[in-house]
C-alpha cells in the first residue's frame, strides 16, 4: 500500500537530461506504487494538445505503459501546464483532477494541490492567474494558430522570469495563513504541493492539533517524490 506524489519535473526538449530520469522513474520506481499523482508543471510549458512535439508522444506512451502494468495516474494542472487537456490525458490514460482534492489516504486525510494558489502575497501573479483561467480566454488562445501560441509562450515565459527576479523570495512562497485556512476547510491534517520548489515537512498551527504541509521539490538536479504508506510520509529525493 504506496501512493507516490511528484510536482514541477518541467520537461522540455532542451533538457534531456530531465527527460531521461522521468522516463527511468516511471519504468523503475512508479510501477512499485498503487497510485502515482503528479502535482501540476509535468511540462515546462503547453501551448495545448494540438502541439506535436515528439517529446509529449514520448511522455504519454510511457504514462500509458505505466496505467498498463496497473499504476493509475492523476493530474493536477499547474501553473506552466493548465491547459494540458482532454486529449493528452485520454492518450496517457491519465485522470484530470480538480485544482484541489481532497485524498483519504491509510487513514489520512490529504489535502493535495499545485500550490501556487497558496502565494497569495504575490499580487500580481494572482491577478496574472486569474485572466489566464478565464475559459474564455483559454478558448480563443486555443484557436489561434500554433506559431502565434509559440511566440505567445515565449514572451510570456521571458516576462515571468524577469518579473519574478525583481521580488523577494518571501512574497513568492506560501502565505501561512493561506495554508492554514485551506487546511482547516477541507478537513485536513495534511497538505501536500508543489510550485515553490523548497523541499520540506513543515508542522502547521490548526485548531487544538498540529497538521503537516508537504513540500515537493523540482526535478531541475535531482528527482523528487512523497511516498505515503499506511506507516509514514516520506519526502524523498533521488539521483536521475
Amino acid at each position: 500500500m504506496t501512493t507516490f506524489f511528484i510536482a514541477d519535473i518541467h520537461l522540455c526538449a532542451q533538457e534531456p537530461a530531465i527527460t531521461a530520469g522521468f522516463l527511468r522513474f516511471l519504468r523503475e520506481d512508479a510501477p512499485q506504487a498503487d497510485a502515482l499523482y503528479i502535482l501540476g508543471d509535468l511540462f515546462e510549458a503547453w501551448i495545448g494538445d494540438d502541439d506535436p512535439q515528439p517529446l509529449h508522444t514520448e511522455i504519454s506512451a510511457a504514462l500509458n505503459q505505466l496505467h498498463q502494468q496497473g499504476v493509475p495516474c492523476f493530474f493536477i494542472h499547474g501553473n506552466r501546464d493548465f491547459l494540458l487537456g482532454r486529449r493528452f490525458a485520454r492518450d496517457s490514460l491519465m485522470t484530470l483532477l480538480p485544482e484541489k482534492k481532497v485524498l483519504e489516504l491509510y487513514g489520512r486525510r490529504v489535502l493535495i494541490l499545485h500550490g501556487d494558489t497558496l502565494c497569495t502575497d504575490d499580487v500580481a501573479y494572482q491577478n496574472f492567474r486569474k485572466k489566464v483561467h478565464n475559459p474564455l480566454i483559454q478558448k480563443l488562445f486555443l484557436m489561434l494558430p500554433l506559431k502565434w501560441r509559440l511566440g505567445i509562450a515565449a514572451r510570456m515565459r521571458a516576462n515571468s522570469k524577469a518579473s519574478n527576479q525583481g521580488k523577494p523570495l518571501e512574497i513568492m512562497d506560501v502565505n501561512p495563513q493561506a495554508v492554514v485556512s485551506e487546511m482547516q476547510a477541507a478537513g485536513v491534517e495534511w497538505m501536500i504541493h508543489g510550485h515553490t520548489h523548497r523541499p520540506a515537512i513543515h508542522d502547521v498551527p490548526l485548531e487544538n492539533k498540529t497538521g503537516h504541509r508537504v513540500v515537493l521539490g523540482a526535478w531541475h538536479e535531482e528527482g523528487s517524490m512523497v511516498k505515503v504508506t499506511a506507516d509514514n510520509v516520506e519526502l524523498i529525493s533521488f539521483p536521475f
